[in-house]
């Protein structure tokens, strides 16, 4: 498995301020977005171009672009909806599905409520959006999910990931690509990261 942790010191800059517990919601949102624009560059690196002309104040030539309509992004929600802007800004004409969990609070497992994806979603490269990779669970619901529609290249972007996630999609989807900002020490016993950075979906949306 691909797994691909942003080393800058920008991004470990803009973590601390996410992680700490005294930033509020309108930075926290701003910097949940940010960052998912830099993780959004690094996942399309391999991105595939081509050829068209275009032509400069100066004289015509030949570049590269990319089909934005070959993408789809899926937030799940709700907290993976925090990252669509910064991928918006990036890629303004993808795609956008949406995947809707809760976790119980006994089991930590995830379920699903919503499943609503664009129709040719089995020619898209998927790019899964979710602030937090803790237990796996919602994240390989959502893979699954998404290979019973065909889709066959899924990538999934991440603010922080616990190594338990890691492997547990490992294990189950060793062709999905990971890509984070950081990976942390473990769960705890509510199966939150340490140290992480508390609920993301509260502190995207202020509900704590």
């Amino acid at each position: 498995m691909k797994v691909i942790e942003l080393k800058h010191p920008l991004v470990e800059h803009k973590l601390a301020i996410l992680r700490d517990k005294k930033t509020g919601t309108k930075e926290f949102r701003e910097i949940i977005s940010e960052l998912a624009t830099i993780l959004c560059y690094e996942a399309m690196k391999d991105a595939k171009t081509y050829e068209t002309e275009i032509e400069t104040p100066i004289r015509k030539m030949i570049t590269h672009k990319i089909n934005e309509n070959h993408y789809a992004f899926i937030p799940i929600l709700r907290a993976g909806t925090g990252m669509l802007d910064g991928i918006i800004n990036v890629i303004p004409n993808a795609k956008i599905g949406h995947i809707g969990m809760y976790r119980d609070e006994e089991t930590f497992k995830p379920n699903v409520y919503f499943f609503k994806v664009p129709k040719d979603i089995e020619k898209r490269e998927a790019i899964i959006l979710d602030p937090m990779l803790a237990t796996g669970g919602s994240a390989l619901d959502a893979i699954e999910l998404l290979k019973k529609e065909g889709v066959k290249k899924i990538k999934f972007l991440c603010i922080i990931a616990a190594p338990e996630g890691i492997k547990k999609l490992e294990e189950e989807h060793p062709d999905v690509e990971i890509y984070c900002a950081a990976i942390d020490e473990k769960l705890n016993e509510n199966a939150y990261i340490v140290p992480g950075l508390g609920d993301a979906g509260d502190r995207i949306f202020g509900t704590k």
